[in-house]
């Protein structure tokens, strides 16, 4: 069977962007038989997510991430759907997923690397398996009840950076279902703050292109800022701790600002803002969704539930075709996507 398949062709300088070309397209061949164990799958949707650029380095410098290997086949979230197997979890005809999808057309992987999933869950938009009721969603809802102690009729203020990414435009939208009286995006374009706002119920939206972000926080956030769901780091944050609350909670889900730069994970902060965190005892964890996963199945009923019943909206940006991967997955890089970047895969 012939297929194409997306490798690893360079990689980026020390502190460089990504560019289209580090990734290259090849045609190879699958071996039609399955040994003991596989399953044939054709693939459907694949993702690009932010993690993904510290495994362009070689080194990754997190531990449970490997790097990409220069002329191998990339992989990350995926999801399809199986056309033969001779493993004893899945059968043909099921919708599968798995966190270390290859890039190809085809694939035969494992049977103990794919997970199978219901369809119904999503009322069959199967790419929300790889964001809202996957991984991207667990990820904003357990950070959001682990990290962000939203209570009830408490009169929080919620802040969310990155807010019109996949996770961002999830948490802002949990933090509202939670109880947060008040929840405030910010995002890098004046599209991004319209769909924030009209389409995802948050309060209000601070474009930080255009906007002097500290005064339009103070005016969004008359009371401060009581949960900070934070996935940009960099001058954004520095800003927004400086307007938070005696006892607010920071919710570290992820630094995109410093991906392209050789610091470590997470980044070091500036004097001023550990000085703010200490004096007004304000509680900033790193949040791995990776340790919560004893949670993980209780999470995704809820999610499924919340989006079906429309209490949740899905954003996606969907790109055609296997061939856009390298294009997708840059622009994701440099917040061209509203919502979660996806990649249809056209056969």
């Amino acid at each position: 069977m012939h297929v194409q398949r997306v490798v690893l062709n360079s990689r980026p300088g020390k502190n460089g962007a990504p560019v289209p070309e580090n990734f290259r397209l090849e045609e190879t061949t699958l071996a039609p038989d399955l040994k003991d164990g596989e399953a044939l799958v054709r693939t459907l949707y694949l993702s690009v997510d932010p993690y993904m650029r510290c495994r362009l380095n070689e080194d990754t410098g997190a531990d449970y991430l490997t790097p990409w290997q220069l002329s191998e086949c990339v992989d990350g979230g995926g999801v399809g759907l199986v056309e033969s197997s001779r493993c004893s979890t899945c059968t043909e005809g099921d919708v599968v997923t798995s966190f270390n999808w290859p890039w190809q057309t085809h694939a035969v992987m494992k049977g103990t690397g794919l997970q199978k999933v219901d369809p119904q869950l999503v009322d069959g938009h199967l790419s929300y398996f790889l964001g809202a009721v996957g991984i991207t969603g667990l990820t904003a809802l357990l950070g959001v009840r682990e990290k962000g102690h939203v209570i009830k009729g408490a009169n929080q203020t919620m802040v969310v950076s990155g807010a019109a990414g996949a996770c961002g435009s999830i948490a802002g939208q949990i933090g509202r279902l939670d109880g947060c009286v008040r929840v405030v995006g910010i995002c890098g374009t004046d599209e991004k703050c319209r769909a924030l706002v009209e389409d995802l119920g948050f309060s209000a939206a601070i474009n930080y292109g255009q906007e002097d972000v500290p005064t339009k926080l103070k005016e969004c956030c008359p009371d401060g800022v009581d949960v900070y769901f934070d996935n940009v780091g960099g001058v954004t944050s520095d800003t927004v701790i400086a307007q938070m609350n005696k006892g607010g909670h920071v919710i570290l889900c992820g630094q995109i600002s410093q991906y392209n730069k050789d610091v470590p994970y997470p980044p070091p902060l500036s004097e001023e803002t550990q000085e703010t965190l200490q004096r007004k005892s304000i509680t900033r964890e790193r949040f791995m969704v990776l340790n919560y996963m004893s949670k993980a199945d209780a999470a995704l009923c809820e999610l499924s539930q919340c989006v079906k019943s429309g209490q949740v909206k899905v954003l996606e940006t969907v790109v055609n075709g296997i061939e856009h991967m390298g294009d997708a997955f840059c622009s994701m890089m440099k917040g061209g996507n509203i919502g979660k970047q996806i990649i249809k895969i056209l056969q």
